[in-house]
């Protein structure tokens, strides 16, 4: 190869390992870019004998440089192929489509807006998940707001309000701003005053069938025309508690000819004779539709991307009558399909699960059958691991379907590699064991971490195998770090064969625990309680600690009774 040639390929070759570093910001590797060098270059494939050489010192010169340093480099050398790799991990990197417009807003706000009715199941996280997402790419803001506006049908629980700011905590984010509508009646109230001025609403008293005929007629109510003066008065006599429930309300003024009749005049606020459960606002009676709330309150909080439910699109639309009033700009919306979650046999519903704690079918929010965020929480699940399922969905208008092996699946990239091993056998059978055994077994903590050392199982004169793991009598059966038995007689004798009869197939291998030193346990699952016996070690693990149970699953320790451990579990 001559010196030409040479510098050619050493030239091509920097260039090659610097793409190949950059895009996956580790060392460049020999063998990864010989293709592509060669593919680029056809004239180098007959000196291919030497090529390898000549690039091996050229890749030990790149992988020598910072990460800075070789996009500097490679900015030099190839600067289309560094935008081309940069662009494609900026895609790689979200999940989520861009917001729209977003680059027409000098700060992207968004909000969560829960009805505090009970803690969240895990359907809910996906809105948390999604708009917390969106507000670190973004470098933006999101508050909560509690939408608690309607005392009588969606009643808030006095306990949800700290329970929900619970939930986003587990989930990872932290609100910018927490707002309670209940407090801002008198906002509401103002804007409806102004609203009445502007002619864009009228007080109502024709009983809810007698307006829905008129409405689904596209015929005006003879209310409609009512003066302001008279429409402010008994707007006044409405927030006194002159009225009784479903005795007046207050409609906003749209089209009664409009083609899609839920938009025509609809109600802004009625009466409610059920008392709020918060104190602040229990002597309130006149009380807004969460879609004049909620329109306004998005407005004064400065909502730049409203991310909703593909079914409430008639509430954008009902919500623009207002803002046109008030020549209010509104908000981009992005409308999402609903999400259906497998593996529970509850419905994913707050009232149903709230009325199941009351029946005593669950033993309450946190319990392993139930499909909520305090149940994930306390089996052990991160909340990294659902909000990364949850964002890996998008925003498609479509239904879309979560697995819960997904959660468990980011999961267990999560702890997998911190959890230490432990043996449990559930509903165990007792071998004894003859043959002089080993006195004590010592299976790794981690298969991963020999650093980590070992368990130290006294073993005793029998042991507790799992139903399933029973051989045969005459067949052989491995013991998890203890070594090769033989079923005789239903007992378990040690042949003292070395591992090489697992290698070769020819014996299963299974886990066990020492009979009379082992530790009882409840494991809770989401299928219900199983009893089962762990290895004594197990007895002495802190609360909140995570364990594999070998060849059952992960789970997390809850407790120590006197008489047993409760451990939750987690997944497989």
């Amino acid at each position: 190869m001559n010196d030409d040639l040479r510098e050619r390929v050493e030239r091509e070759a920097e260039k090659h390992a610097l793409l190949n570093a950059v895009k996956h910001e580790s060392d460049a590797d020999v063998g990864a870019i010989m293709g592509p060098l060669m593919g680029d270059n056809p004239e180098f494939r007959e000196h291919g004998d030497e090529v390898p050489g000549v690039i091996g010192g050229v890749v030990s010169r790149v992988n020598d440089l910072e990460y800075e340093a070789k996009r500097e480099r490679l900015e030099e050398l190839a600067p289309a192929a560094l935008e081309e790799i940069e662009a494609e991990a900026e895609e790689d990197e979200h999940d989520l489509p861009e917001l729209p417009n977003a680059e027409a807003y000098d700060e992207i706000r968004m909000r969560c807006a829960p009805n505090p009715n009970g803690p969240w199941h895990v359907g809910h996280a996906r809105m948390p998940a999604v708009i917390g997402t969106y507000r670190d790419r973004y470098d933006g803001w999101f508050c909560v707001r509690f939408d608690d506006t309607d005392p009588e049908t969606k009643r808030p629980d006095l306990d949800a309000y700290d329970a929900i700011l619970e939930d986003l905590e587990y989930l990872g984010f932290e609100p910018d701003a927490v707002y309670t509508a209940s407090d801002r009646l008198e906002t509401y109230y103002e804007h409806a005053r102004d609203l009445i001025e502007l002619g864009g609403a009228y007080t109502c008293s024709c009983p809810g069938d007698e307006f829905s005929d008129l409405k689904n007629s596209g015929e005006a109510c003879p209310h409609r025309d009512k003066d302001v003066e008279t429409v402010r008065e008994e707007f006044a006599a409405m927030i006194d508690g002159e009225y009784d429930s479903g005795e007046m309300v207050l409609r906003v003024k749209t089209d009664i000819e409009h083609k899609n009749p839920a938009l025509r005049d609809w109600v802004a606020f009625r009466m409610v004779d059920t008392p709020h459960p918060r104190e602040e606002a229990s002597e309130y009676r006149c009380w807004p539709m969460l879609d004049f709330q909620s329109g306004i309150d998005d407005h004064l909080i400065g909502i730049t991307h409203i991310i909703r439910g593909i079914d409430l699109q008639d509430s954008a639309k009902r919500q623009r009558f207002v803002y046109d009033y008030f020549d209010w700009e509104y908000p981009e919306v992005v409308h999402w399909g609903h999400v259906q979650i497998d593996a529970y046999d509850v419905k994913m519903s707050t009232s149903t699960i709230a009325e199941l704690i009351e029946e005593g079918e669950l033993d309450g929010w946190d319990d392993p059958r139930a499909p909520t965020l305090k149940s994930l929480r306390r089996r052990g699940i991160r909340g990294e691991a659902i909000v990364d399922a949850m964002v890996g969905l998008g925003t498609s208008t479509s239904d879309v379907d979560l697995a819960m092996s997904t959660v468990y699946a980011n999961n267990r990239e999560l702890i997998d590699d911190g959890t230490d091993r432990r043996f449990l056998v559930r509903d165990g059978e007792r071998f004894p064991l003859e043959g002089s055994p080993p006195a004590e077994a010592t299976p790794p903590l981690h298969p991963d971490h020999e650093e980590r050392g070992v368990r130290e199982i006294p073993v005793g004169d029998a042991v507790l195998l799992e139903p399933t793991d029973v051989p045969n009598s005459g067949d052989r059966v491995w013991l998890k770090g203890l070594g090769c038995f033989q079923q005789t007689d239903e007992t378990l004798r040690y042949t003292g064969d070395d591992i090489e009869v697992v290698r070769e197939g020819a014996v299963d291998v299974v886990h066990w625990v020492p009979a009379s030193e082992s530790v009882p346990v409840r494991l809770r699952t989401p299928d219900g309680d199983v009893a089962g016996r762990a290895e004594p070690g197990v007895g002495d693990l802190e609360a909140d600690e995570l364990v594999q149970f070998e060849r059952v699953g992960f789970a997390r320790i809850d407790r120590h009774d006197d008489e047993e451990t409760v451990a939750y579990y987690t997944h497989p």
